[in-house]
């Protein structure tokens, strides 16, 4: 099974930093943010999907969060559906 399950609560941020990252993160490009666990939050990081496909904590600092009209959503999230199950 892919990344993003059905039920699964995805948000958006945008990439305004990617120091040490330059390969796994593109600045002013959007990126899918999954939910992640009260340590990792404590910790001031956030789980991306980034670049290579997979979820990775990064930098909280590196992303602002952005809201996104409900039809852009579920386009965003059907296309990372499909690219997780190719």
């Amino acid at each position: 099974m892919g990344l993003i399950g059905k039920n699964t609560q995805v948000s958006y941020a945008v990439c305004v930093n990617n120091e040490g990252y330059p390969i796994d993160l593109e600045p002013l490009k959007v990126y899918a943010v999954l939910p992640g666990e009260a340590n990792e939050r404590d910790l001031n990081l956030v789980r991306v999907i980034d670049e290579t496909g997979e979820d990775y904590l990064y930098p909280s600092s590196y992303f602002i969060p952005v809201e996104l009209p409900q039809t852009s959503e579920q386009t965003l999230m059907e296309l990372m559906r499909s690219r997780s199950e190719a």
